[in-house]
């Protein structure tokens, strides 16, 4: 075993690690979270360490220029421990504690909100506890132990099907005369069948919580819901452990199909234990008090989730091993709340179509509503759906990790000290960040205002080429060009904060990837973007986009501002919503098999709409009639 000394400012962490481990690895044990958008392949340099003593075996330098190896920087992923080693881990390679959306303010799901409409469904817990006080059995009423119980609980609750398991069968007669016949019965709802999951005695009903999870490729995120009056109590959030693995699903399955899922498997599961744990500590609720969990995520996460090989999704026909699983006891998976406790698992469209987007759809309101909408949610695939309650069509557009602020010179995720808006008046820069500090990189949204911002000052074309004669700020960096836009004097990391020309054009492909899928998707049908009556943009990525400015890079539609709704994380609102109400589950499982996917790769046109979309705004400026004005002149 070696010892690994973490520096991170002020904060020392130490670990052991059998010796040949990476410092990547090492990273991971001690819970600190670093930059590594290639899974550790050595191929992204985002993973730079700082050595500052010991034995180590240097890996291939990669992306690390001349300077930052003679400084002593080596890529995590790529140097191997041999001996004791002390390690600075730099402000930039570090992903520090995001601007995570919760949501937790949505306090009552029995009525939903969601895109400017009301939607109803009937309140009824999947998982629900009713207390129950049975008569005492005599000659005339000589009933055996379970069948009273049975009685007594259809009296109160319409449930043809009901099963109990054996354990439950023998522990019964036990719990009723012990508590003198006044107990309380835990009922879960798999599919047509009711279970009796659980009989206390005296009157437990008055508390039942449910656990809410929107299982994302980069965070999890987990509510904890009181099931007797909807509310949602907290919530909390974290980054999704299998990051180092890889940004994408892609690299995830492929380490899957090499190691095995039951280590991706594990890391989600801890991390939903650690976020239930955190919430039942802050909130004094009893571990046993938590009857249901609700999983909704994209179709690897829940594979991921359920141990499931996930091989066949990223090959063609996309095929997943199962679209709607079944309730699943809680304890086969390994998530700890009441040993009886149930998992639902919001069902998934397709492949590359998950149960996030059924979700959304639920929350949204999509699937009752006469309005058209189109659904678009923003992320590394970037999901879209058009329709309305008649009928439903969506696809997957592949953005990459260039919205989450990864993969560009200065991006980082939506935490502490990230630039998130960004305007220019005259040549000066203005901008805010995350917990108001001072810079130290630049997350999607910020990416999105920049770009707009230069593009209206004319410093980038339409296909957003840097123009050095513009501006004193462009400069040539190892044959790039590159804009800076805070000097290094002014950031937290002592360097300066830039978007390089290989940026833009990533930024430029990811908007193109989905407004050409959007496009296709709405061309197919006959129709155009005015005709749409509202569009809702989901996700957290989402809730902090300056609806103009995305405008202006193209990234959706030239329509009037008071169509486009942010709906904030509707993974997760529905995935309360089911946990909440059979109806809104039952809901699901409709919209799930009602959406008709398309498969943009096999699309004829699919790489000409990409390409015209690859302009600011879009080649085709009539598209984008009032940008053009607005920018009053010639673009």
């Amino acid at each position: 075993m070696a010892r690994v000394t973490f520096y991170l400012d002020d904060k020392i962490v130490e670990t052991e690690v059998e010796q040949g481990a990476t410092l990547l690895e090492a990273a991971s044990i001690s819970g600190i979270y670093v930059n590594s958008n290639c899974g550790g392949e050595g191929i992204c340099g985002t993973c730079k360490f700082l050595i500052k003593d010991g034995q180590i075996e240097r890996g291939p330098a990669g992306l690390l220029t001349k300077e930052e190896v003679e400084e002593g920087y080596v890529l995590a992923c790529q140097t191997k421990v041999l001996g004791d080693v002390k390690v600075e881990v730099p402000l930039e390679t570090r992903i520090e504690e995001g601007q995570i959306l919760i949501d937790k303010d949505a306090k009552k799901l029995r009525t939903i909100r969601a895109g400017g409409e009301e939607v109803f469904f009937t309140r009824e817990p999947l998982v629900d506890k009713l207390y129950l006080e049975l008569p005492k059995p005599s000659l005339d009423d000589n009933l055996s132990d379970h069948q009273r119980l049975y009685r007594k609980i259809r009296s109160k609750k319409k449930v043809p099907i009901l099963q109990t398991g054996l354990t439950m069968l023998q522990e019964i007669p036990t719990i009723l005369r012990d508590n003198q016949w006044a107990i309380t019965a835990t009922l879960g709802m798999m599919g047509d069948t009711t279970e009796l999951l659980q009989v206390e005695g005296g009157d437990t009903s008055g508390r039942n919580y449910g656990i809410a999870v929107d299982i994302g490729t980069s965070t999890v995120v987990v509510h904890l819901v009181n099931l007797n009056s909807s509310k949602t109590v907290d919530g909390e959030a974290k980054y999704n452990s299998q990051m180092k693995y890889g940004e994408d699903v892609i690299r995830r399955i492929i380490h899957a199909d090499e190691e095995g899922p039951e280590e991706l498997h594990s890391l989600i599961i801890d991390d939903i234990n650690g976020l239930i744990s955190t919430l039942i500590f802050r909130n004094k609720v009893r571990r046993d008090d938590i009857t249901s969990v609700s999983c909704s995520g994209n179709t690897t996460m829940l594979h991921f989730l359920l141990n499931l090989p996930a091989s066949w999704i990223r090959k063609t026909p996309y095929v997943s091993a199962s679209a709607s699983p079944p309730p699943i006891k809680a304890t086969e998976l390994g998530i700890k709340i009441n040993k009886g406790g149930l998992v639902y698992v919001v069902p998934m469209i397709g492949g590359w179509v998950g149960g996030d987007i059924t979700a959304g759809i639920l929350a949204c309101g999509m699937d009752k509503s006469e309005k058209l909408s189109l659904l678009i949610d923003i992320g590394t695939n970037g999901e879209i759906v058009i329709g309305n309650k008649d009928w439903m069509i969506s696809c997957s557009a592949s953005a990459g990790p260039a919205f989450e602020g990864t993969g560009a010179e200065s991006g980082m995720r939506a935490s502490r000290g990230a630039v998130e808006h960004v305007t220019m008046n005259d040549g000066r820069i203005d901008y805010s960040t995350i917990g108001d500090g001072k810079p130290k990189g630049i997350c999607g949204s910020g990416l999105i205002d920049l770009v707009a911002e230069l593009f209206k000052a004319e410093l980038i074309d339409r296909r957003g080429a840097l123009d050095p004669r513009k501006s004193d700020r462009i400069r040539e960096r190892d044959g790039q060009s590159e804009f800076v836009m805070v000097p290094g004097s002014k950031t937290e990391i002592g360097k300066d904060i830039v978007i390089t020309q290989p940026d833009i054009e990533n930024l430029l492909r990811a908007k193109a990837a989905i407004y050409a899928g959007a496009n296709i998707l709405i061309k197919s049908l006959g129709l155009e973007f005015k005709d749409f009556e509202r569009i809702l943009i989901a996700g957290g990525f989402g809730s902090y986009l300056d609806r103009r400015k995305t405008q202006i890079l193209g990234l959706i539609p030239d329509i009037p501002l008071e169509r486009i709704q942010f709906v904030g994380n509707t993974s997760i609102i529905g995935a309360k919503m089911a946990l909440l109400s059979r109806e809104a589950l039952d809901a699901c499982h409709r919209i799930a098999e009602s959406v008709t996917y398309i498969d943009l790769i096999s699309y004829p046109n699919y790489y000409d709409e990409f390409m015209a979309a690859m302009f600011l705004p879009h080649t085709d400026l009539e598209r984008f009639p009032t940008i053009t004005q607005e920018l009053s002149r010639e673009v």
